[in-house]
């Protein structure tokens, strides 16, 4: 096979691409970032187990929103 015919970097292109496209297809998260509204914490929902996980980080915009509420 001559790298240098016309169908080569066709198909490679088409590979890439299909790989590109895999990768991105997969990249489905088990977890999702959530806020706790009444502490503001960020946490983690796994959605395997259906649990939550706290992260010890705290959303600012939600803290200030409930410290001009009180």
């Amino acid at each position: 096979m001559d790298i240098y015919q016309r169908r080569v970097p066709i198909i490679l292109i088409i590979v890439l691409v299909g790989i590109l496209v895999l990768q991105f297809v997969t990249n489905n998260p088990n977890s999702t970032l959530l806020i706790d509204p009444t502490t503001c914490e960020i946490y983690t929902k796994d959605l395997q187990i259906n649990g939550k996980q706290y992260l010890n980080e705290f959303d600012p915009k939600c803290l200030d929103l409930k410290n001009l509420n009180t």
